[in-house]
């Protein structure tokens, strides 16, 4: 499926109107079952779907058992539904609904175990360079102007590139890829288009990712997860400039 379509559109400028196409970002709700029981609904952009999913389990934990990726059967239509096989037990009761909204929606709440320690340190003008690389990647965002995107940095290159309607989706369908392609976690950085909420830290922190930069704002919760749980977190990164919020040893200046 496809991240965007034309839609016919009547463009007004400056008194004068015309009759055109406009490309716009393509929303699906996507139904999660379980072993055939629907567990969780959520609005997201038809595309990398295993991996959001995936990325979904992980971080949110979803199931609490054996479960295979690899047997995950993947239905497109008006709605996208996706079953997984799986021997474990599933968190919570009755099905649950994220929304593609600014506030994030419901969370299982997967627990942070440990603090991380990676002493990995990035230069800064390194993650300015990668971050204006990742701004420049986003085909999607140049088209229609509404979506996220989300990328997973060595701070040399970009090793993993997502984009979606929904910011926690474009984290989780870059951890779900590295889940599935078994790319470790240590030693990056995620780079993120949207706000630092206290969700997406909390995803990062899941998985050990030691930074996390973005050029819009954190909030105060995302600062103090990221202080308890050894994270640095950058906000405000555009040009020249850059907020240290936490963990301020790893950037060198």
């Amino acid at each position: 499926m496809q991240a965007y379509k034309k839609v016919p559109t009547l463009k007004i400028k400056e008194g004068s109107s015309t009759d055109t196409d406009d490309l716009i970002a393509v929303e699906k709700k996507l139904r999660v079952s379980v072993n055939g029981r629907h567990v969780i609904s959520l609005l997201c952009t038809p595309v990398m779907v295993r991996e959001l999913v995936t990325g979904i389990i992980h971080n949110e934990g979803l199931i609490s058992g054996e479960w295979c990726a690899e047997r995950m059967t993947i239905e497109y239509g008006d709605d996208i539904n996706v079953d997984i096989p799986s021997s474990g037990s599933i968190a919570g009761e009755g099905e649950r609904t994220i929304t593609s909204g600014c506030a994030g929606g419901v969370s299982f709440g997967g627990a942070v175990k440990n603090r991380i320690d990676d002493s990995i340190t990035f230069r800064r003008e390194n993650i300015q360079a990668v971050f204006r690389e990742f701004q420049q990647k986003s085909d999607a965002y140049k088209l229609t102007g509404g979506v996220h995107s989300a990328a997973l940095t060595d701070g040399e290159k970009i090793l993993v590139f997502a984009e979606d309607i929904g910011r926690h989706n474009a984290i989780d369908k870059v951890i779900g890829y590295c889940l599935l392609e078994r790319l470790p976690f240590d030693g990056t950085a995620m780079l993120a288009s949207g706000r630092l909420s206290s969700e997406i830290v909390s995803k990062c922190a899941r998985c050990g990712i030691p930074v996390i930069a973005s050029r819009a704002a954190p909030t105060s919760l995302a600062i103090n997860i990221a202080e308890t749980y050894g994270i640095t977190l950058v906000g405000f990164l555009r040009g020249e400039r850059m907020n240290v919020y936490a963990g301020r040893q790893r950037i060198l200046l």
